[in-house]
């Protein structure tokens, strides 16, 4: 007899294994028609999430999972990608399927056709999907073993499911699923039938490596969203919307900070102005740094593969890395900085009276990203990060991960972002290190969390491969969420590389190291904040702080004088002396998003006063020379709030 446990606490049994769809359906229609999977749980085992068809053979507890619930969303994305992938062979039968999955923010599926889908194509396929969604099909799951999935990929010519279907373990049976007469084999759960999907889009198309190997042919990459609701598709268009007008890539370019160019896929042309907001961040960070116990370091480049293997890089991140031979050595361009970091550790003997030693280093980091992955400075090749690594002991290791989640707080607040989301990656099924030191290491990334009063949510099996993190993610003005600092416990590397300190006993022990980053990547960084701010960055980020105009050639001197000296007390300013109506040069300036335009004519030069017209305030205030250099003053100075 099944005895089957329902949300709402009431218990049904069962003679015969029964199916989740015939349960619910019996029970209660309406909850039947908005159903979309479900998530059932069995005594000793993980909660999972099924297909409304799953056959219930042993006691459970089941809960109905709908467009309402926020686990859904994953599984909506998960169907519209195979909904793509019939949509797309529809209407280009020779098209060739390679893999859909789900990313963060929707889905995308590889296809391998001759010809490039154009934004015509889009719009076709996109209609064709709407077609399916209309006609209702059940989507039927079927388990196949490797060798039957094997022929039948064979017999249809999908020759990248045969690749991927051979590496599936002979005994394995993998989830296909059946759609009309269009049959893919997707890890699943599915909606029960593609009538369940009502809101989706597809966005773009983007190049992309077969199994992102530079080495494999070029396959082309259709992204889409989908939402849960009408409301939701909504307010996410009007996001995208808002989130094209403040692309950084858009407002590099307007605002002359930086540019890319096809010779040199994922690396940033800065330009003088977009230069001195990475140089003020900089200063920041070296502020930071000095006030906070870390020392600042710097690392080689170029590291022998040898050192790379000791880690464990070459066997988990190689794919990712840049490789070099020079004289019958190969050499790995550095893809982080943790290696360098334990050399200069090794250099000296340590003793646990020198730990906490807190390394960091911007250092310049190069990783092999596919092409496809490449989108401006927020997934580049070639950036630099705000690195550093923490040597403690065990007992220090609390103190020093509660220390710096307080230090990424003042951080992000400092750059205007007061909302954090908290959360801990836990340990992945590819890792090293043994398993009671990473109980030790979650540990204390939890009770850290706690101490600090934080809310966090636990990401399963996203830690780095030797050892779990924090990972700081930060909301911008428009909602968008943007992953930036971590702190990772590591408990491997260090003993990989020997790193030693000499404990209160005299005896040698490896310390433990943390690997820790608050802005992540300057060049993401940057984009994130030209992003949220809309290029009105803060004063004491913009590029030109200060331009002053004037009105007639007869006050140009004035307006020189003024300049010169704004520029005497370490403003950055310009003049400027064209002449162009003063409506005209107002204009041009508040397109340049500078934060504060100055006019000065007869008046202001008999005067002796500057004329003053505020980003955020269009109304003009005459005032004294020296009021205005008080002025700017304070609202640059954020500084002496470092602590």
């Amino acid at each position: 007899m099944l005895e089957i446990t329902l949300s709402d606490g009431k218990t049904i049994k069962y003679s015969n294994p029964i199916t989740i769809s015939k349960i619910i359906q019996s029970i209660d229609l309406k909850l039947f028609k908005k159903s979309l999977v479900a998530k059932i749980s069995i005594k000793g085992k993980s909660d999972k999430i099924v297909d409304m068809n799953y056959l219930v053979k042993q006691n459970m507890s089941i809960n109905i999972l709908t467009v309402e619930d926020k686990e859904s969303l994953n599984i909506i994305y998960n169907s519209a990608a195979l909904l793509l992938a019939n949509a797309v062979k529809n209407l280009f039968p020779n098209a060739k399927l390679a893999t859909g999955p789900v990313i963060n923010d929707g889905f995308y599926y590889d296809f391998f056709y001759p010809s490039s889908f154009s934004v015509n194509d889009l719009s076709l396929i996109e209609k064709e999907m709407i077609k399916l969604a209309r006609d209702d099909k059940k989507i039927e799951l079927i388990e196949w073993n490797r060798e039957n999935i094997i022929s039948y990929f064979q017999n249809i010519g999908e020759n990248y499911k045969v690749e991927l279907a051979s590496e599936i373990s002979t005994n394995e049976k993998l989830n296909m699923y059946r759609q009309g007469n269009f049959i893919d084999f997707c890890r699943g759960p599915l909606v029960p039938a593609t009538g369940k999907l009502k809101f989706f889009k597809l966005m773009k198309v983007a190049g992309a490596y077969w199994r992102g190997n530079s080495k494999n042919e070029v396959l082309q990459r259709i992204y889409g969203i989908a939402w849960s609701t009408k409301e939701c598709q909504k307010k996410h268009l009007k996001m995208l919307d808002e989130a094209n007008r403040r692309d950084h890539r858009k407002i590099g370019r307007e605002l002359d900070l930086f540019h890319f160019q096809e010779e040199n896929p994922g690396f940033v042309y800065w330009h003088p102005n977009g230069w001195i907001i990475w140089k003020q961040i900089e200063k920041y960070m070296h502020d930071i740094y000095l006030k906070n116990g870390y020392q600042e370091v710097k690392s080689p480049q170029i590291l022998d593969l040898s050192l790379w293997k000791k880690t464990g890089h070459w066997e988990n991140y190689s794919e990712n890395m840049f490789i070099i031979q020079s004289e019958n050595r190969l050499l790995g361009l550095k893809p982080m900085n943790c290696p360098g970091h334990v050399q200069i550790f090794n250099s000296n003997l340590r003793s646990y009276r020198d730990l906490p030693l807190r390394y960091a280093e911007l250092g310049q980091c190069h990783r092999n990203e596919s092409s496809g992955s490449l989108h401006g400075m927020m997934r580049v090749r070639g950036f630099t990060q705000d690195d550093g690594h923490i040597f403690c002991t065990e007992d220090q290791l609390l103190h020093e991960c509660f220390t710096f989640t307080r230090l990424v707080q003042k951080v992000y607040k400092d750059f205007g972002f007061e909302k954090i989301l908290y959360r801990i990656a836990t340990r992945p099924e590819k890792r090293i290190g043994d398993d009671k030191l990473w109980d030790q290491a979650e540990d204390a990334l939890k009770q850290s969390l706690v101490n600090s009063n934080c809310e966090f949510e636990i990401s399963k099996g996203d830690g780095a491969f030797y050892g779990p993190k924090i990972e700081y993610t930060l909301t911008d003005a428009i909602g968008r969420q943007w992953q930036c600092g971590t702190i990772q416990v590591d408990f491997s590397i260090p003993a990989r590389l020997e790193a030693e300190y000499v404990d209160y006993n005299g005896q040698k022990r490896n310390p433990v190291m943390l690997h820790r980053a608050i802005l992540g990547s300057f060049e993401r960084f940057i984009a994130i904040l030209i992003e949220n701010y809309h290029g009105f960055l803060p004063i004491w980020l913009s590029p030109i702080q200060v331009i002053v105009c004037c009105i007639s050639d007869k006050s140009s001197d004035y307006a020189a004088k003024i300049t010169k000296m704004l520029k005497q007390k370490n403003f950055r300013a310009e003049s400027d002396l064209r002449g162009e109506k003063i409506a005209r040069k107002i204009r041009d300036h508040t397109m340049r998003k500078i934060p504060y335009i100055i006019v000065v004519g007869d008046n202001e030069r008999k005067d002796q006063t500057v004329s003053v017209r505020g980003i955020k305030n269009s109304n003009i205030e005459t005032m004294s020379i020296e009021l205005f250099f008080d002025r700017l003053k304070t609202d640059i100075d954020i500084f002496p709030n470092i602590s």
